[in-house]
């Protein structure tokens, strides 16, 4: 053998053997992309809600209110730099099928990032008169939710209703809101009436004692969303996300079934709410990480390598633990393409909402939404997160009044 001879020879054994020695029948296999991890330099500030919600006989409006406008409020929070970790809880109250030794109040869900539970959790609610305890349910919230342990955490109750807030004589709201703050969360007090109505005092007192905003709204104002010419393509790109997910286990395709109604749910209240609810599942707040493979390995808190097979979607069982990457790098590529399809066709429905009501000049009062946006981008602003200001609307233009001629 010659001295050039052997010295290919064992180059190619060297380049073998730091490539891994591939057989010829390897090379034809894919190789897995390297899943996306959630960027390492920005630490993303954690914000806790909990709605607790007045469900006795005369706030059929309000429910509705909160179905219609739950996406509108996570889709502001989504805007927010750098985007926030968002878990929502829900209480319910004054219902007279509750136990009265729990001041008729329910923990309908704790604290959770998984939205579509919310969202399932209000569209089952019905309403049935009772008494309306705001202390009972602001102190529950308060002492028995898991919040959050970071200490900038925005941590917020909002409290909603319509008859007295001073009805409870065993918590008083003042006791409740004082033990809220306390802990560091604000308390939203949110009265379903005119601010000129004289109970409304209290229901300010509830905010004030806990650093938190009153506002007023027309519960009856709620349930209407502006519809424009892009929610049905929004509607389509919202089905066609839902491919992306890998469900894991048995929770994870009861999860996955939920996700589904609840498209349907919102598309029941129009097509406005089910674009709503498309732009919420295209951004980074709607996080599935306790069921979804994509979400759950680039959050860390899955590894592919501990899921039994029989836990894995049909299509990833019996793969090589590469071929499993593979196909969970490629949903989140997938994905990620979707969602950037649906926030730019949000630019344009936002534009297009914001002409409409524009040449309305609506003179209705304030809705659900429209009250909560605010407050809660101005308590998010003072924890350090940053919105961007709205893109200023054209003035009118009267097209029958011609403009003067220059001067020459």
């Amino acid at each position: 053998m010659t001295t050039n001879t052997s010295y290919q020879l064992a180059s190619a054994i060297l380049l073998s053997a730091a490539c891994g020695a591939f057989a010829s029948d390897d090379l034809a296999k894919p190789v897995a992309p390297p899943l996306t991890p959630a960027p390492p330099a920005v630490e993303r500030p954690h914000v806790d809600l909990a709605i607790c919600l007045d469900i006795s006989g005369s706030m059929d409006g309000l429910i509705d209110s909160a179905k219609a406008r739950l996406w509108s409020i996570v889709n502001d929070l989504a805007t927010a730099k750098p985007v926030p970790e968002l878990r929502v809880a829900l209480l319910t109250y004054g219902c007279d099928a509750y136990d009265p030794a729990s001041g008729w109040v329910v923990v309908d869900s704790g604290l959770t990032e998984d939205l579509d539970l919310i969202s399932q959790k209000l569209f089952a609610l019905k309403t049935n008169g009772g008494t309306e305890l705001v202390g009972r349910v602001v102190d529950k919230a308060a002492r028995t939710l898991a919040w959050s342990s970071d200490s900038n955490a925005l941590k917020v109750i909002v409290v909603a209703g319509n008859e007295g807030a001073d009805q409870d004589t065993e918590i008083k709201y003042q006791v409740a809101s004082k033990t809220a703050i306390e802990r560091g969360i604000l308390v939203n007090s949110i009265f379903c009436g005119a601010p000129t109505d004289p109970i409304a005092v209290a229901w300010g007192d509830v905010a004030r004692l806990a650093d938190g905003k009153f506002l007023c709204i027309d519960q009856s104002q709620g349930a209407l969303v502006a519809e424009t010419p892009f929610d049905k393509e929004l509607a389509e790109l919202s089905a066609t996300i839902n491919t992306t997910y890998l469900a894991c286990g048995t929770a994870g395709r009861e999860a996955a079934r939920n996700q589904t109604e609840q498209d349907s749910n919102a598309a029941g209240l129009g097509g406005g709410v089910a674009a709503q609810r498309a732009v919420s599942k295209g951004s980074a707040v709607y996080d599935n990480r306790q069921w979804d493979l994509v979400d759950g390995c680039k959050e860390g808190v899955m590894k592919l390598e501990e899921i039994k097979d029989a836990d894995l979607p049909e299509e990833m069982r019996g793969k090589t633990l590469e071929e499993k990457k593979a196909i969970v790098a490629g949903k989140q590529v997938e994905r990620e393409k979707i969602s950037k399809q649906v926030q730019a066709l949000q630019v344009k429905r936002e534009a297009f909402v914001a002409e409409a009501a524009r040449k309305q000049a609506s003179t209705q009062g304030a809705s659900l939404d429209d009250a909560l946006k605010q407050a809660i981008r101005d308590q998010a602003t003072a924890k350090g997160m940053q919105f961007a200001a709205p893109a200023p609307v054209p003035a009118p233009q009267d097209s029958a009044v011609p403009s003067a001629p220059a001067k020459p």
